[in-house]
């Protein structure tokens, strides 16, 4: 039997996985609300507040479906809809999966997958983000004690500190834009599976990211405007779609 990423054996055991989040979600919802009641809290407040919370999701909601059709293409749609239920954002799935198929001499979107080659994905889209899951109950403590022990002694340099450790964040997934780049300069590096693609190939991501950048400043700006506050929830999934949307004249002027 050939093997195939949308087989309906992967959607079960995907299903199984997210209907057991989605049941931990209801049992401490029903949890909640039975607090409320103990606590004589407002109920018509209580529900005017979940429904204000299930509209706003939404918006990531999107984000996050636009990325499971991204992967889909390669690794079908149970792998990226589990990791995109559970645990994973569309930032490191892509760089996880793309880090794993370029070792297997392969590129994300380009081909289909055996069933070795789709398990070597899985294993690194999955082991390598439950590190942190691990970490946090080891070391989290005495690294939030540290923080709090750092802002008590300095509060300037804290928040110095802790807006180095996103930047850095940030710019490991930098790398990932800008390592086509060399392409321009570098042919050896324009051949990826037996096909050679053009110099300014490489420059795609980093056009497509400009675009995104520009669109979420944007948003940034109208968000100032009283009436534009809603654009907090919705500035994600538009600059996603912008972008995506960017990328198909930009992939066909560059390559």
């Amino acid at each position: 039997m050939s093997f195939d990423v949308n087989h309906w054996i992967l959607f079960l055991m995907a299903g199984i996985l997210v209907a057991v989040v989605l049941a931990q979600s209801v049992f401490f919802l029903i949890k909640a609300l039975r607090r409320t009641k103990e606590l004589g809290m407002d109920q018509k407040k209580i529900r005017k507040t979940m429904l204000t919370a299930a509209i706003f999701t939404i918006a990531p909601a999107v984000a996050i479906v636009i990325s499971v059709m991204v992967l889909s293409k390669t690794l079908g749609l149970p792998l990226p809809w589990l990791r995109l239920s559970v645990v994973g954002s569309m930032s490191y799935e892509t760089v996880a999966a793309n880090n794993a198929l370029s070792a297997m001499g392969q590129t994300l979107g380009a081909g289909s997958l055996d069933a070795q080659q789709f398990v070597n994905v899985l294993i690194v889209m999955t082991v390598s983000i439950m590190l942190g899951i691990w970490l946090v109950p080891l070391i989290g403590k005495k690294l939030q004690k540290g923080m709090k022990s750092m802002e008590n002694r300095d509060k300037r340099w804290a928040n110095i500190f802790q807006a180095a450790l996103f930047i850095g964040m940030i710019a490991s997934f930098l790398g990932f834009v800008f390592c086509d780049v060399s392409r321009l300069w570098d042919p050896a590096s324009r051949v990826v599976d037996g096909v050679t693609l053009s110099a300014t190939s490489g420059l795609v991501p980093v056009v497509v990211m400009a675009a995104s950048a520009l669109i979420m400043v944007i948003c940034g700006l109208l968000m100032k405007l009283p009436k534009m506050k809603w654009l907090s929830e919705y500035a994600l999934p538009i600059s996603l779609i912008v972008g995506m949307a960017v990328a198909i004249p930009v992939t066909a002027w560059l390559g």
